[in-house]
């Protein structure tokens, strides 16, 4: 086992290494303008996802002080919108309700990011076709090749795939990475997080 351990972390020290910063900095980027003209943030996924979503829109909304919502953190309004309307159109029909639009920015975590041809994610593919028909801004941390959500992004940030047996472990651990990443980035961060507030310069 101690193999498999070393084998795992030496993959992900090479992801990081593989992986391009002016995307990270596209991101940040979006991010601050969203800010900027008073838009705000509406993050999703799907699993893994989901919680990686419902985490960043905390930190987002107490660390960068942008106005911030996680689409599946109202379980009854999640499911009760499954049950009578579809998985598919979940995602975008709370948006709509939420009335997203132009000066707002949809944040997507995917593993794949997405695609209606392979019956994969389709709530992700029809949020961000809603995000696009209202003008709104996307952008997203994905793996693989990025699907839908890569070629809808406004910027997007990509995992690289270094050994196809553990993409979704290696893609969701490091979406942790990048979003955290980003909400300490200095054109965002506006509070510190309660640890680093303690420390006597």
């Amino acid at each position: 086992m101690s193999s498999f351990t070393r084998l795992f972390l030496d993959d992900s020290a090479r992801i990081l290494a593989r992986m391009d910063d002016a995307e990270v900095e596209a991101v940040v980027a979006v991010l601050s303008s969203t800010r900027e003209r008073g838009g705000r943030l509406f993050f999703c996924g799907s699993g893994g996802g989901a919680g990686h979503a419902s985490h960043a829109a905390c930190d987002f909304r107490k660390l960068a002080r942008v106005e911030s919502y996680c689409v599946t953190d109202n379980v009854s309004e999640l499911t009760a919108r499954v049950n009578d309307e579809g998985w598919d159109s979940s995602y975008a029909e709370w948006l709509r309700a939420s009335r997203l639009g132009e000066r707002d920015c949809l944040f997507v975590f995917s593993v794949g990011g997405g695609s209606v041809e392979m019956n994969i994610s389709t709530n992700l593919v029809r949020a961000m076709e809603l995000a696009d028909e209202v003008g709104a801004a996307i952008v997203g941390v994905a793996g693989r090749d990025g699907g839908e959500l890569r070629r809808r992004a406004t910027a997007c940030v990509m995992i690289p795939n270094v050994d196809e047996r553990y993409v979704t472990p290696q893609t969701e651990g490091l979406q942790a990475l990048v979003w955290h990443l980003v909400v300490s980035h200095p054109a965002l961060a506006s509070a510190s997080a309660k640890w680093e507030s303690t420390i006597v310069p």
